[in-house]
């Protein structure tokens, strides 16, 4: 191998004793990450990642210094990893970095379905499915079922909340969304939904503070920021 060719390292490095990530030492990861960025195939980049990583070294690699390995970590992660993830996906939301931050927020989301037995991530598919559709009253009626059954599910309250609050049962909507965080304090959207019954209620104090809190929990969501901005200016107003 010439001098300056960097070394990618793989599972075996990965899984096995401490790892450093030096410019002449770079995961094999990187190689496969930016081979994906050429040909914009997600089926083989998730074959060769798999290949030689496990989820555990997926996450290790998340946090690393290198920040294109970190993109490639978080965007295999969304594919592979189930809900144990949601705290590495979680912190990659407040990444320094932007690419990081963008495929984290969708990677999460997907953790997030992938939560239960198969019938209830079934369930969760046929409530957010609803929603898309405006059927509000079934999507609940699911949301009611899921939660009964498995209160542990953050997503089902999200999703119960979010159906109430289209159907104008505000207060309903901060108890799930509210709920919904207790279980995943990584959960921007509920935290969003909040905001947003807060503001219907005529509570805009309590609204800022939902806002603020998404916020820092995801720091990339520009509508929210938007929001916050308003309501300190109305509020410093009076």
């Amino acid at each position: 191998m010439a001098e300056h060719e960097p070394r990618y390292l793989g599972k075996l490095d990965l899984d096995f004793g401490p790892m450093t990530y030096d410019p002449q030492r770079r995961p094999l990861l990187v190689y496969h990450y930016e081979r994906y960025l050429l040909e914009q195939n997600i089926n083989s980049y998730i074959h060769s990642v798999t290949r030689s990583y496990g989820v555990g070294s997926l996450e290790r690699v998340a946090t690393s210094s290198d920040r294109t390995a970190r993109r490639g970590a978080v965007l295999a992660l969304g594919r592979l990893a189930d809900y144990t993830s949601n705290r590495v996906l979680g912190s990659a939301l407040v990444d320094s970095d932007r690419g990081v931050r963008t495929l984290a927020e969708n990677a999460i989301q997907r953790l997030w379905m992938r939560i239960g037995s198969p019938t209830q991530q079934r369930h969760l598919a046929a409530i957010g499915e609803h929603i898309e559709e405006r059927e509000y009253d079934r999507a609940a009626q699911i949301g009611t079922a899921v939660v009964q059954d498995a209160p542990w599910i953050a997503q089902a309250w999200y999703y119960r909340g979010k159906a109430f609050f289209q159907l104008g049962q505000h207060q309903a909507a901060v108890q799930d969304c509210h709920q919904a965080l207790e279980v995943n304090a990584y959960h921007f959207l509920a935290a969003s939904v909040m905001g947003q019954a807060y503001l219907q209620m005529a509570n805009p104090v309590a609204s800022l503070e939902a806002f603020r809190r998404a916020l820092r929990i995801n720091p990339s969501m520009e509508e929210v920021r938007a929001q916050v901005i308003y309501l300190q200016r109305t509020l410093k107003g009076k």
